[in-house]
């Protein structure tokens, strides 16, 4: 356990994040340092994300939700409107207006600052970063964006316009997963919506296992 929060500055580098903090401030590991995309990229490796920008905190919650890709839940009702086909899907599309539908006051994401989603942006066009979204009469209707490390995919948001498109982009994206034989599905933390749909939390030690073994798997997301 951390007993003095760490400060980054330029070193590419994070505390092992098994030494977070507890309390008030449970599961921060480290403030500062940058949203560059090696930084980023090391993070997820590592089993962190940030959480905020101004400053920048990187966290690893303990315990930590996943979905079993293999144990999704799929309600009646959403299993409804999946058959009936009422959006069309498509795959990094749209990732800018994702984002941003993420970052709207009030949505799940609206911590999702500008800087976010420069850094975001950043990740998406080099590649790591992807968008899944569901469109209807050829408006967006919500998506859910996130970040791909050889098998692993952290789930970062998610939003709708339209009732239940972001379930629905939520269970194409678990089948996408599954169809490109990803084994880790990391959400973070537990929501109302996610438990409806079968997320669980595993504890961080387990993660950090599961998390080393998944992105030294050769996947691809698209």
């Amino acid at each position: 356990m951390l007993t003095a929060l760490v400060h980054l500055d330029e070193r590419l580098w994070f505390p092992d994040p098994r030494r977070a903090m507890r309390g008030t401030l449970d599961g921060l590991v480290a403030v500062g340092g940058d949203f560059s995309v090696p930084r980023l990229l090391l993070a997820y490796r590592s089993g962190i994300f940030p959480w905020t920008a101004n400053p920048i905190t990187w966290w690893s919650p303990d315990p930590r939700a996943i979905f079993e890709l293999d144990q999704f839940h799929v309600p009646r009702s959403l299993a409804k409107i999946i058959r009936q086909k009422r959006f069309t899907i498509t795959i990094n599309q749209a990732f800018s207006q994702v984002i941003e539908g993420c970052s709207r006051p009030g949505s799940p994401g609206g911590w999702i600052t500008p800087e976010f989603i420069e850094a975001y942006t950043r990740l998406h066009k080099e590649g790591h970063a992807h968008s899944l979204e569901c469109w209807r009469d050829g408006q967006l209707a919500g998506g859910i964006y996130g970040v791909a490390i050889g098998g692993f995919f952290a789930g970062e948001s998610m939003f709708h316009v339209v009732d239940n498109a972001s379930k629905v982009a939520l269970y194409h994206l678990v089948q996408r997963l599954r169809e490109r034989e990803f084994v880790l599905f990391d959400i973070q933390m537990v929501t109302p919506i996610t438990a409806q749909l079968g997320a669980v939390e595993i504890s961080r030690q387990v993660y950090l296992r599961r998390l080393k073994e998944a992105v030294s798997l050769p996947r691809t997301f698209v």
